[in-house]
């Protein structure tokens, strides 16, 4: 991941703020993001620009992004007293990371069933876990990288961000309630990549293919983090989507941060740090055949 210090300005931005998006206003969706303790910390945002945009040139437009002072009064950010508010930060410093974007359909998930991870009928198969109780197969594929399951999604396609995607929803929040069956992290992970991500049909080969760049970033101020988080927590991230499909200059920003540890540790009985513990806990999976 490439850092870079803000120069001079060439890419100017304006808000968007007509335009919505599905998984914000679908109900069933707003269900399941406030049991996965994601529900008003997650949200996006559309922006339109007005130079080219070249991939190697990403460091200079994330710089300019955070730069310009339409998106400092517009661009929101979560605080760690659970209010949005709008970064109004002096950016002095960013971080970009290109993401590949190839993927259109979960077709890359079947692996979860054939290696057991999640049964025929959709179950997540149970594990048995020295401290954590409800721990399952698919958190241990997700999060455990010397896991006996961990390869079953190759390296190359975890770096997609149909993947990523799908793995903050599964992990979600400080007071997260995980699901038994797969298929509302399935299907709550196509509603957000159908919003965010633009397709086109190539008009030699005919095929359907992604078009949108996507680019992971965080931003720093003289203080150090400040978007889209203060602190370091895989499950506060942001990325900005470009679109550069049918003569248009935008994107789309989506942005979440992780429940605020003081605050939630008031609130729930879990101790913090949990998603950091299961990298390195010992674990024992068991294949509970009754629980399903």
């Amino acid at each position: 991941m490439a850092a870079e210090k803000v120069s001079e300005q060439k890419f100017t931005f304006n808000l968007l703020s007509s335009k919505t998006f599905s998984f914000l206003q679908d109900k069933n969706t707003s269900e399941f993001l406030m049991k996965w303790s994601m529900l008003g910390r997650i949200t996006a945002q559309a922006f339109n620009f007005d130079q080219h945009f070249q991939t190697y040139n990403k460091q200079e437009f994330v710089s300019d992004f955070f730069r310009d002072p339409r998106v400092a009064s517009n661009l929101k950010v979560l605080g760690a007293d659970g209010n949005w508010k709008m970064l109004d930060k002096e950016v002095t410093r960013v971080t970009v990371e290109l993401v590949p974007c190839t993927k259109l359909s979960v077709d890359m998930f079947d692996p979860l069933y054939s290696h057991g991870i999640v049964r025929p009928t959709g179950h997540i198969t149970k594990c048995f876990h020295e401290y954590y109780a409800d721990f399952d197969e698919l958190r241990q594929m997700l999060l455990i990288e010397d896991s006996e399951n961990y390869g079953v999604i190759s390296r190359e396609d975890r770096q997609e961000f149909l993947f990523r995607l799908f793995q903050h929803i599964c992990l979600g929040g400080e007071l997260c309630q995980y699901e038994d069956i797969i298929t509302n992290y399935i299907d709550t992970t196509r509603l957000i990549y159908k919003d965010m991500v633009s397709v086109q049909r190539d008009p030699e080969t005919k095929q359907v293919m992604a078009v949108s760049t996507v680019l992971k970033v965080k931003a720093y101020d003289q203080a150090g983090l400040c978007y889209p988080s203060e602190s370091e927590q895989e499950q506060s991230f942001a990325y900005l989507l470009i679109d550069l499909s049918n003569g248009t200059w935008q994107f789309d920003a989506l942005v979440s941060r992780y429940g605020d540890l003081t605050q939630a540790s008031r609130m729930s009985p879990c101790r913090p740090g949990i998603l950091q513990d299961l990298m390195t806990a010992p674990i024992a999976c068991l294949d509970r055949r009754q629980e399903a």
